[in-house]
């Protein structure tokens, strides 16, 4: 390989995730969010959860920066970049996916929200399909006793790009708006279809509360393509 072109690839995490650090920064110095039902991370004891789908995790990442708060990010080239993104903004990293060190990863965040800490996760990540509740989620709140608190999120005017979440970035000056759902329990002895209707009801709030942010910010709603659960990933 071009030895310049090996450089970049070394490197190209480190300074993509730099650069799109100080461009989301000079978008969200300029634009309008309101946040509902925050009261639900913030209130009671123990561990919590905070899902977004994909698509629309840049809000709520923002909003939540520099708390201390926890991320899952899978090893491949693009979880590097997004956990020197996340970093960035002052999450915590856990380094790990259903593909690559995904039982090391789930035992560390297992042990992190023992603790009373707080995850980030997008459950249709790293790969999709879009909308799909993934089980790691699902295992983790049962292994640890978390609370699993759904968030929708959205921003007028916006750009969607093109990939498999249609990931969305604010433009500036836009309306954003970010909904914090009721906390969800997965019970310790629950079994595999006890899982699979828990993780419906997960997708079901997801999109609910991605429909209000819409809504709030003047958009037609535009729901992730699938909206179902897949306990045995």
């Amino acid at each position: 390989m071009d030895p310049v072109k090996a450089w970049w690839k070394r490197n190209r995490p480190k300074y993509l995730a730099r650069f799109v650090f100080f461009l989301t920064q000079g978008i969200f110095r300029t634009f309008r969010l309101k946040v509902e039902g925050e009261s639900n991370l913030l209130d009671g004891e123990g561990g919590k959860i905070v899902s977004s789908w994909h698509g629309r995790s840049i809000i709520p990442a923002y909003h939540l920066r520099r708390r201390g708060i926890w991320a899952l990010f899978s090893l491949s080239n693009d979880g590097e970049l997004q956990s020197r993104f996340f970093s960035l903004l002052g999450f915590q990293m856990i380094r790990g996916s259903t593909g690559r060190g995904g039982e090391r990863a789930a035992i560390e965040a297992i042990r992190v929200l023992r603790k009373g800490e707080t995850l980030a996760l997008t459950p249709d990540g790293p790969r999709g399909p879009a909308g799909v509740v993934q089980g790691g989620i699902l295992l983790m709140a049962k292994k640890s006793g978390a609370a699993i608190i759904p968030m929708g999120a959205s921003a007028n005017p916006r750009w969607l790009i093109r990939s498999w979440d249609r990931y969305l970035i604010p433009r500036p000056f836009s309306r954003a708006s970010l909904v914090f759902g009721e906390p969800i329990f997965v019970a310790e002895d629950a079994d595999e279809a006890q899982l699979a209707e828990i993780g419906n009801r997960l997708a079901e709030a997801m999109n609910r509360l991605q429909e209000e942010a819409e809504k709030r910010v003047g958009i037609k709603p535009e729901l992730p393509s699938g909206a179902t659960s897949r306990s045995d990933s």
